[in-house]
């Protein structure tokens, strides 16, 4: 049997780093995991091929060749997965699909041959052996979730290492929190399940037997669900494992502010070799954290919890949304005041959506304020319900966010704002200097001290750091690298027209024109 993996293509969105990738030599942020995973779940006398679209192209030779092409894809990559499907229905080649686009939309992939949906080590198996008799059926669904224990070492061997800044893999599934507007608990249930300690080890290994030595994502959406199980098992076995081997991973991953008050997780995080996190803040209004349900924000100093972690040596990623309900017209203010003041240099602010399954979509569908499925890019300007706010009010907001905080003013005093509270662990970390390093870095002074139009900015930026903070001099000039590519990516938002809703104001009339001050 032969099965070609493929990984549609991502359009230029806020996590593509798709301009920032260029100064490194770089085609793809990460690796699909997904795809890699299930692949090791294959028969091993499978021939195994695995096309990325976002790292090269897909041709017809590479469909030809294959008896199925297995698909996988974030609800992001729709429109490259219908393009892939119709490619491989006119060649002839059957389709496999799964992850999470077709776990929530399955109903509009008619097409596709078979759909392998929700967890794959309990919903693969069947399609497997039905394959085997010769009698696959066109769902394979399960409400249960598995043991992740059933979850094997993903195939390296089908990608190229060097087309990705770093590599990625999966410790625990799962979060004990229920904000109305995500669907992690629809696809992965309420309560985190968790690998073992030696699978976790046993994955690093097996990257770091291949030469990784690129930063390493733990892709968790919240790694600190189960902390007990961290912080005397998971975190003391990492942090054991990286010292014998002189730290190789730089580690990041995603976790909820709670860990601001946990000052023993953080500092084994640290220990373990985590310089980064991506948090959700969403918004600095307490009525919007009620009314989505996000309580572990609640009446707490967010911007001290994000220092007190910057403080202990993690960069802060954050994650904000606009569009609640009870968002006052202040709430653009509020939320540019929020990201200068707390120093969160890499803030995706997106709009809110509600994604099938959700609390929220449920809710908006008896209000009848839904309006079409989201396009899974909360920074492209769409939302898929009415907002109470009227929306031409909402998106110039949304706008006016994006464009300030993101210019190169601001940008630079935002990392100026960082750098005064992050205090890097240090550690004894080989080093690992290539000579792209040295061409990336003549690059981007070209870039940002020559051609952009705000490289005074730049410049005073660029000698003040060196002078006060030589030893965060290579932080800071990764972040500069990264606004670019944020200003690309807001200069195509800034063209975007508001969205058009012709008559769809009619359905909610009472929800509008509301005096929101």
């Amino acid at each position: 049997m032969k099965i070609l993996f493929i990984y549609p293509q991502y359009p230029d969105t806020f996590w593509s780093f798709k301009h920032a990738l260029k100064f490194a030599a770089r085609k793809a942020a990460h690796p699909p995991l997904g795809l890699l995973t299930v692949a090791a779940m294959l028969p091993a006398e499978w021939e195994k091929k695995l096309v990325d679209m976002n790292v090269t192209s897909l041709k017809d030779s590479d469909i030809g060749w294959a008896d199925y092409v297995f698909l996988s894809a974030m609800v992001v990559q729709k429109d490259s997965s219908r393009e892939t499907i119709a490619r491989c229905r006119d060649l002839g080649t059957r389709v496999v699909a799964g992850g999470p686009l077709f776990t929530s939309e399955y109903e509009e992939f008619d097409e596709v041959d078979h759909l392998i949906l929700d967890e794959a080590e309990i919903t693969l198996p069947p399609f497997l052996d039905d394959l085997g008799k010769g009698c696959p059926q066109h769902i394979y669904t399960s409400t249960e979730r598995p043991d992740l224990s059933l979850t094997p070492i993903p195939m390296w061997s089908l990608i190229d290492m060097d087309k990705y800044s770093s590599m990625n893999i999966q410790y625990s599934r799962g979060c004990p929190f229920d904000c109305e507007f995500c669907n992690i608990v629809i696809l992965n249930g309420h309560k985190p399940r968790t690998k073992s300690k030696e699978q976790i080890l046993a994955e690093m290994e097996s990257l770091y037997s291949q030469g990784c030595r690129s930063s390493l994502f733990i892709v968790d959406d919240n790694f600190i669900g189960n902390k007990k199980k961290l912080k005397t098992e998971i975190l003391p076995a990492i942090i054991e494992w990286s010292k014998e081997r002189k730290y190789p991973f730089p580690l990041f991953t995603e976790a909820s502010i709670n860990m601001a008050d946990d000052e023993q997780l953080m500092q084994l995080m640290v220990e373990a070799g985590f310089n980064r996190v991506f948090v959700g803040i969403e918004t600095p209004n307490e009525e919007s954290l009620a009314e989505c349900n996000k309580y572990t924000n609640k009446n707490r100093d967010l911007v001290a919890s994000v220092k007190k972690i910057q403080s202990f040596g993690m960069e802060v990623q954050g994650g904000f949304i606009v569009g609640f309900d009870s968002d006052p017209l202040s709430i653009f203010r509020s939320q540019i005041n929020f990201i200068q003041n707390s120093g969160i240099v890499t803030a995706m602010v997106g709009l809110l959506n509600a994604p099938r399954g959700t609390r929220l979509y449920q809710r908006l569908h008896k209000e009848n304020r839904l309006l079409k499925d989201s396009t899974g890019d909360n920074t492209d300007c769409s939302i898929n319900f009415i907002p109470r706010m009227p929306y031409e009010t909402l998106i110039d907001g949304y706008k006016h966010i994006m464009s300030t905080i993101y210019s190169p003013k601001q940008y630079y005093e935002r990392i100026r704002t960082f750098l005064k509270e992050y205090k890097p662990y240090r550690t004894k970390r080989a080093t690992n200097i290539r000579l792209y390093y040295l061409w990336a870095f003549i690059k981007l002074v070209w870039v940002l001290g020559v051609m952009e139009k705000g490289r005074r900015y730049f410049w005073r930026f660029f000698i003040s750091t060196l002078l006060k903070r030589p030893r965060l001099f290579p932080m800071s000039m990764l972040l500069s690298v990264y606004g670019i590519h944020f200003r690309r990516v807001m200069k195509k938002l800034g063209k975007m027209p508001s969205p058009d809703v012709p008559g769809n104001l009619e359905v909610a009339p009472n929800l509008v024109n509301i005096d929101r001050t």
